[in-house]
């Protein structure tokens, strides 16, 4: 492991340890993090990897943008959002169409070995971040099942180092729920 690989690993553990903690800092950070990623994806030609962490850079600027409106310029921790299902569904679904086209996309265009995986995984990430830009608490479900699954795939894939990141990942997951929900239970 590289040292900017190793760096890349610390700032994106401590971007979700920060998220989990409600803390402004996970955004920069989180920013950081993706973008030392992109820069390995892109050392690695694995191109796909690379464009997926420039969205990440996106959501990741929405995120800080839109937990700083919310808090109207007063210091502090965001409140977390128990989101409506009733919302939330219409995104799931859409993310699963998301999911097929994707796939279909990567299957006549890429050599990916596990495009309909890849696919999944990565537009559901996706949604997981935006969800986690809103505040919901949702977010952290989503979480654990798309990092558990990442960490399955990265196991299987023959990427222990990988697997073992995304199984801390899935642990960080655990404890945002956990520390949002008794945050959300505090404030109701």
């Amino acid at each position: 492991m590289s040292p900017l690989e190793m760096a890349g690993v610390g700032l994106n553990v401590g971007g979700v340890w920060l998220t989990a903690r409600r803390h402004m800092l996970c955004w920069p950070v989180g920013i950081v993090g993706v973008l030392v990623y992109g820069y390995l994806f892109w050392q690695w030609k694995l191109y796909g990897d690379m464009a997926l962490q420039l969205l990440y850079v996106w959501l990741q600027i929405y995120g800080w943008v839109r937990w700083r409106r919310d808090l109207g310029g007063k210091r502090g921790r965001p409140a977390p959002v128990r989101a409506n299902w009733r919302r939330l569904v219409p995104e799931i679904v859409a993310t699963c169409g998301f999911s097929v086209v994707l796939a279909w996309a990567m299957i006549r265009w890429t050599d990916d070995a596990m495009p309909r995986v890849d696919a999944t995984l990565t537009c559901f990430s996706l949604l997981a971040t935006a969800w986690a830009a809103r505040r919901h608490l949702q977010s952290w479900i989503l979480w654990v099942i798309v990092d558990t699954a990442y960490t399955v795939l990265f196991w299987v894939r023959g990427t222990p180092l990988t697997a073992v990141l995304y199984a801390a990942f899935t642990g960080l997951a655990v404890y945002g729920a956990w520390s949002w929900h008794a945050e959300s239970e505090k404030n109701t």
